[in-house]
């Protein structure tokens, strides 16, 4: 108590002294962690066995091979046997050119990577709210950083409007301020 009243002497004995220039300190009673939520996301990624899909058949195998079997069926025999000759000399050409353009391929087995966002939330410390005892009186800020036992209180005077003859409003309160006579 002592130290504060000293320090507001010295205030009106300098005059204008700026607020930052007096310091005084205060003992810390509690500091609590103010937390909050981000999220940082990531990117998981992994290979996994992928089977390509088989490649389209063609039907200009089939069509060349048919049209190549009906001709060479056609060679052969005489009256109906000719024509079941060209048939089955059909159906088989159209067989082979078929297997002679789409030969049969295993399907086939390839890597690929997925890859998918995951969120990923944390709590960050924002800043501690603290609470002091300042003159016997209890006050509560919030600072960016955790303070020790103690931390450092800005001392300031603010004029008494009351005493100083002015309303709010600026104006002199009684005749004597207004004509100019100050006590």
């Amino acid at each position: 108590m002592k130290k504060s009243l000293f320090a507001l002497s010295l205030l009106s004995l300098c005059g204008s002294v700026y607020a930052s220039e007096l310091v005084d300190t205060a003992r810390v009673i509690s500091s609590t962690p103010v937390y909050e939520r981000v999220n940082e996301p990531r990117r998981e990624c992994w290979n996994e066995n992928v089977q390509s899909a088989p490649k389209e058949r063609s039907i200009g195998g089939a069509v060349l091979g048919g049209i190549a079997g009906g001709i060479l069926g056609n060679q052969v025999g005489g009256g109906n046997g000719q024509t079941v000759a060209t048939a089955a000399g059909a159906i088989a050409g159209a067989v082979v050119g078929d297997r002679i353009a789409n030969p049969d391929q295993p399907a086939r087995t390839e890597q690929g990577q997925r890859c998918r966002d995951v969120d990923n939330y944390r709590d960050v410390i924002k800043g501690y709210t603290v609470t002091y005892r300042y003159n016997g009186q209890e006050a509560t800020t919030t600072l960016p950083y955790q303070p020790g036992s103690t931390i450092k209180v800005g001392i300031s005077v603010i004029e008494d409007q009351t005493r100083s003859g002015r309303n709010q409003g600026g104006q002199y309160n009684d005749r004597h301020y207004r004509q100019g006579e100050r006590n």
